[in-house]
């Protein structure tokens, strides 16, 4: 089993409402990545570290690689959970798996996103990657890594 399978994963839990839907009750394929980046927004925040607190030093982390496997259709008015994982990082990349879960826990899709952390704080055109995340980005990211605390529950 690798190290991932052990940890406790990030979850929220969301309801397939019509604005997530195409016009026959099935989720819209975008509507799937703005959950991951919600899952990974409360992840971060529940860890310690609001993303705003980032943003307003500058600081972003924008996806630079994403898959998704459509495995089921996840219908108008289903509940999902989704549960992330973050991986361990490779080089500047911060690599996150997320699973959406449907009511009975079967797997509707599975994502693999990669992040890196850019300090924006220059001004427009001034975009840095940065090889070192600041002292509470790295708290934050090793806390994501171990997972939830035993006594946290999944944000509704």
């Amino acid at each position: 089993m690798t190290e991932q399978q052990h940890q406790r994963p990030w979850q929220i839990e969301r309801a397939v409402l019509p604005q997530h839907t195409d016009h026959a009750g099935v989720m819209w394929h975008g509507s799937y990545l703005a959950w991951l980046e919600e899952a990974r927004v409360e992840a971060l925040r529940r860890a310690g570290l609001a993303y705003s607190d980032l943003s307003e030093r500058g600081l972003e982390l924008p996806v630079i690689s994403l898959k998704i496997d459509y495995r089921q259709a996840l219908l108008h008015g289903e509940t999902v959970r989704v549960e992330s994982w973050v991986l361990p990082q490779k080089g500047v990349k911060l690599p996150w798996r997320s699973a959406f879960l449907k009511a009975n826990g079967s797997v509707a899709a599975e994502a693999h996103v990669e992040l890196v952390l850019v300090d924006l704080s220059q001004g427009p055109g001034q975009r840095r990657l940065l090889r070192k995340a600041p002292e509470d980005l790295l708290q934050a990211l090793e806390h994501l890594k171990k997972g939830p605390r035993q006594d946290s529950k999944a944000a509704q």
